[in-house]
């Protein structure tokens, strides 16, 4: 009888143990997670055309942030999104502004096709940017961000002096209106957008740090080109994908982690430098796969919470 007492005890106290270590875990996890979230937040890229549905969507999904490539520029549409924001509690972060014409996502039409850098398209695309800035300032969003091309690496090049006029004249329209603008990675070496936004000067331009772009372009390793630019980045897309081998084709989009981007190094660095702002999950070939958002924040959330 003393024996199955003893073992009835101890048998207690071992479960009443393994009860406190797993309750101080599962606490300890959730103020890492909500240490995580006081700094870094995670979003994801919507239309926005339907903010009702869209909004609700990720607000099931335990997101609250979003970058939203909305079609038309409507006052309607604007209300539409500042209001359901409010009821959802969503965080629109930018708003995607590009076009109108053709984009070429390649090496060989690329140059001559995207963004401000072409003359062909500038009137149009400085006009979609203007209503795009106007948009921002009614729905509530407190950025537009773009690709705005190939910019030329030598600061003589007419094409950067023009290049660097225009932007001049955009950031300072969306400075009066209280917009930033956010250059998104990919087609320009790192110290060229540096250099580049130093040029502009306005004090209302900042990096939306695509991570596989400048790998997929070529341009640089994605932590080298953050320490680059870490002074200006103010979100990221959490994409991966792999280095171009053709001279004619970018590089390919491939699932986190399966790429060369160093998802364990960034978020090392990103914490050494106390990086606060939003990660926008971008994956282009899973369309609306909301299994692959809440695998790839899960693992993000987990390389936060264990990389040192």
């Amino acid at each position: 009888m003393k024996i199955n007492r003893i073992l009835s005890t101890l048998t207690l106290i071992f479960a009443f143990t393994l009860l406190v270590k797993a309750q101080y875990k599962s606490t300890h996890q959730n103020q890492t997670i909500e240490n995580l979230t006081n700094n870094v937040t995670f979003g994801v890229i919507i239309s926005g055309n339907n903010p009702e549905v869209e909004f609700k969507e990720i607000k099931e999904l335990g997101i609250s942030h979003c970058q939203l490539n909305v079609a038309e520029y409507t006052p309607e549409l604007a209300q539409r999104i500042h209001s359901s924001a409010k009821k959802y509690n969503i965080f629109p972060t930018t708003l995607i502004c590009m076009g109108p014409g053709k984009y070429a996502w390649n090496f060989t039409e690329g140059p001559s096709t995207i963004g401000l850098i072409p003359r062909k398209f500038r009137p149009e695309r400085i006009k979609r940017l203007h209503e795009g800035i106007d948009f921002c300032k009614e729905a509530g969003i407190p950025a537009v961000h773009a690709h705005f091309g190939f910019i030329p690496e030598n600061p003589e090049d007419t094409l950067y002096i023009e290049f660097v006029k225009i932007m001049k004249e955009l950031g300072e329209y969306a400075l009066h209106k209280g917009i930033d603008i956010y250059f998104e990675t990919g087609q320009e070496t790192p110290i060229t957008l540096l250099r580049a936004i130093t040029d502009i000067g306005t004090g209302n331009l900042y990096v939306n740090c695509d991570l596989a772009n400048l790998v997929m372009y070529g341009k640089s390793n994605s932590l080298d080109g953050l320490k680059i630019l870490q002074k200006y980045v103010r979100e990221f897309h959490a994409k991966d994908g792999l280095y171009p081998t053709n001279p004619y084709e970018l590089g390919k989009e491939v699932p986190i982690p399966e790429g060369e981007v160093n998802f364990p190094e960034i978020v090392r660095y990103l914490k050494k430098i106390h990086f606060k702002g939003t990660i926008t999950i971008e994956y282009e070939l899973a369309k609306k796969n909301y299994n692959y958002i809440i695998q790839t924040k899960n693992y993000l959330e987990e390389l936060f919470m264990t990389q040192n």
